[in-house]
C-alpha cells in the first residue's frame, strides 16, 4: 500500500474514534446526566463525568508497594526522566504524580489541576487540601506522552508503617483514578512479597475493576528460577485469596528497568514477558473508544439500579411520623431492598453497588428529599441501552477492521510506528525523522573506532558488513534489555538494509556504553552521531 494510502487510513480510524467519544459525550449529556442529578448519584457514587473525561488520552495508573520500581518502570517507558521525580531504596514517592504530555517541562500543584478545565481533575478537590498537596502533574515533551497519560502513586504502606495516617482517604482516591484509567499496573517486588493491610484496603478500592488490572513481578532477575517459581505461586495464591474471583489474574514476570539484567537461568522469560506487558500498554491508545463505552454502559446499568433503590426508598418512607425510625429499618432491610428490586424491576442482581457500603452512605442522606421514578427519564435510560449504543458498535467494528492501521504509542524505544525496517534482529519498528545540520565536522565516536573496529571483524563480517543475527549474538552479551538493544539497532541501521558495516558497529557499541553509564537514549538519532559515510544517506550538510 502507498505511504498515502496508509495515511488516510490512520485519519479515517482516528475519525472513527473520535467519532466515537463525541457521541459517547452527547449521550451521557442527553441520557444518562439528567438520571444522574435527578436521584443523586453522585453522592452515593462517582461524580458526573465532564468533557475533559471523555477527550483525554488513555492513562495508565502504577501502583505498588514502595521499593517496587513504580517510578523507575515509568523512566523506563518514557526513556527520561520527569519532573518532580526520585527513586531510592526508602519511600521516595509521596504524592500522586499525573504524567502528561506539555511542550516544556513543567510542574504544577494540584490546587491549580482541580481547577482546570481542560484535565480531567476537577472532581479530585472533594478529597480535601491534603489530598490536593499530594496531587501534582508533571508536563513534558515525550513521545510516549503524545499517546497515553501515565499516574505515579505514593507507595503503599507496609505492616511496619501502618499506624501512619496519610490525612486522605487512600482507597477512596485509588478507587476514583480506577473507574477513570484504562490499565492499572500493580507491582510486586520478587524480594519482598508482602500483603499489608493498606495493600488489603487498596485492592478492595480496585474490586469491579479487574478488567483493568495487570500485576507485575517485578526484579525477578534478582532470584534464581526456584525462587521465582516460589514466588510466584505464593503470590498468585494471596491474590485469588484478596480479589476471590474465578478469573486468574494476568502476572507478568520481569526485571522493568533499562540497566543490565543479572545473569539468571530464565532470562528469555523475563524477555518474552516483558514484550506481552509493553504490546499491551501499546494497544491501549487503539482501544481507546471501546474502553470508554464499555465504562459509559456500566456506570448506566448502575444509574438504573440506583434509581430504582432512591424510588422504593421514596415509597416506602411515611408522610409524617416516625420518620427516622422508618429509615433506619429501610438501611436494615436493604439486601431485601435488592432482591425484591431485582424481581420486580427485573434488574440484574450485577448491577446494583455494594449493599454495605450503600447502607454506609444512606445513613447520612434525608429521605424525605428523594424522588420516585420518572418514567420519561427511564424509558431515556433504557433506549440509551437497548438503542442508542447498538447504533454504535458498527463504528467499532469498522475501527477494528482497520485497527492495524491505527497508530499506536509512536515511541521509538519499544512501540510499534508503521515503518518495518529489514532485517531488524529484534523485530521492532520505528520512526524516520529529519536531522539537523551537524554543528561540527568530528565524529564523536572516532575516538574509540580502533577499538569498535577490532570486535567488529573478530565477528567475521560478510562483505564489509554484519548480518543482524551476528550483531545480536554480540549485543544481548551486554545484557541489556531487548527493547534497549532494539532501539540501539534501529538508531545504528543508518541506511536500513538490515546489517551493519563498521561504521554502524562502532556507532551502536558506542550507544551502548552510553547506556550502561546510565545515559538515556535519543528518540532519533542526532546529526553529530551519524557516521560521515552516511550523512549524504540522511540529507545533511557536511
Amino acid at each position: 500500500m502507498s505511504s498515502g494510502g496508509l495515511k488516510n487510513r490512520n485519519a479515517e480510524t482516528l475519525e472513527d474514534v473520535n467519532t466515537v467519544t463525541k457521541e459517547l459525550k452527547f449521550l451521557y449529556n442527553k441520557r444518562l446526566l439528567p438520571i444522574e442529578k435527578q436521584y443523586g448519584f453522585q453522592h452515593f457514587h462517582s461524580p458526573s463525568f465532564e468533557d475533559a473525561d471523555f477527550d483525554n488520552k488513555p492513562m495508565v495508573l502504577v501502583m505498588g508497594q514502595y521499593s517496587t520500581g513504580k517510578t523507575t518502570f515509568i523512566r523506563y517507558l518514557l526513556e527520561q526522566d520527569f519532573p518532580g521525580s526520585r527513586v531510592g531504596p526508602e519511600p521516595t514517592t509521596d504524592s500522586f504524580t499525573a504524567i502528561m504530555h506539555g511542550e516544556v517541562e513543567e510542574l504544577i500543584p494540584g490546587n491549580a489541576l482541580s481547577v482546570d478545565p481542560k484535565k480531567p481533575f476537577r472532581h479530585l478537590n472533594s478529597f480535601g487540601n491534603t489530598f490536593l498537596n499530594r496531587f501534582q502533574c508533571a508536563l513534558l515533551p515525550n513521545q510516549v506522552l503524545e499517546s497515553i497519560s501515565i499516574i505515579d502513586t505514593p507507595g503503599i504502606l507496609t505492616s511496619a508503617k501502618r499506624r501512619m495516617s496519610r490525612g486522605y482517604d487512600f482507597p477512596a482516591v485509588l478507587r476514583w483514578f480506577a473507574e477513570r484509567v484504562d490499565r492499572i499496573i500493580l507491582l510486586f517486588d520478587a524480594h519482598k512479597l508482602e500483603f499489608s493491610d493498606e495493600l488489603t484496603r487498596a485492592f478492595g478500592a480496585l474490586r469491579g475493576y479487574e478488567d483493568k488490572l495487570r500485576v507485575v513481578l517485578n526484579k525477578a532477575d534478582r532470584v534464581d528460577s526456584q525462587q521465582l517459581m516460589r514466588v510466584y505461586g505464593a503470590l498468585m495464591w494471596s491474590l485469588g485469596k484478596v480479589f476471590r474471583t474465578p478469573e486468574i489474574l494476568r502476572v507478568y514476570i520481569g526485571s522493568l528497568w533499562s540497566q543490565p539484567r543479572l545473569l539468571s537461568d530464565h532470562c528469555q522469560l523475563l524477555e518474552l514477558e516483558e514484550l506481552d506487558l509493553l504490546a499491551d500498554i501499546r494497544n491501549l491508545p487503539r482501544n481507546a473508544a471501546v474502553r470508554k463505552l464499555n465504562d459509559l454502559v456500566k456506570r448506566a446499568r448502575l444509574v438504573r439500579a440506583h434509581a430504582h433503590i432512591i424510588s422504593h426508598l421514596k415509597q416506602e418512607m411515611p408522610t409524617v411520623f416516625c420518620k427516622e425510625s422508618k429509615k433506619h429499618n429501610l438501611i436494615y432491610e436493604l439486601p431485601l431492598i435488592f432482591s425484591k428490586i431485582q424481581q420486580q424491576q427485573r434488574v440484574p442482581a450485577g448491577d446494583f453497588p455494594d449493599c454495605a457500603k450503600m447502607q454506609e452512605r444512606l445513613m447520612g442522606q434525608d429521605f424525605t428529599k428523594f424522588k420516585t421514578l420518572k418514567p420519561s427519564l427511564m424509558a431515556s435510560l433504557d433506549k440509551l441501552l437497548s438503542t442508542d449504543i447498538a447504533k454504535l458498535m458498527p463504528l467499532l467494528h469498522q475501527q477494528d477492521l482497520r485497527k492495524a492501521s491505527l497508530p499506536g504509542i509512536p515511541d521509538g524505544t519499544f512501540f510499534e510506528t508503521g515503518r518495518s525496517l529489514k532485517g531488524d534482529p529484534f523485530e521492532q519498528v520505528t520512526k524516520s525523522g529529519e536531522s539537523r545540520e551537524i554543528q561540527n565536522d568530528e565524529w564523536v565516536v572516532t575516538k574509540d573506532k580502533q577499538k569498535y573496529d577490532e570486535i567488529f571483524y573478530n565477528l567475521c563480517p560478510n562483505e564489509g558488513k554484519l548480518s543482524g543475527t551476528k550483531a545480536k549474538e554480540w549485543m544481548v552479551s551486554t545484557h541489556l534489555p531487548n527493547s534497549v538493544l532494539g532501539h540501539i539497532w534501529r538508531l545504528s541501521d543508518v541506511d536500513c538494509d538490515g546489517m551493519l558495516d563498521d561504521e554502524e558497529f562502532a556507532l551502536a557499541i558506542h550507544l551502548i556504553e552510553a547506556k550502561l553509564e546510565g545515559h538515556g537514549l535519543p528518540g532519533e538519532l542526532p546529526a553529530h552521531l551519524v557516521p560521515p559515510s552516511k550523512r549524504l544517506h540522511k540529507g545533511l550538510d557536511v
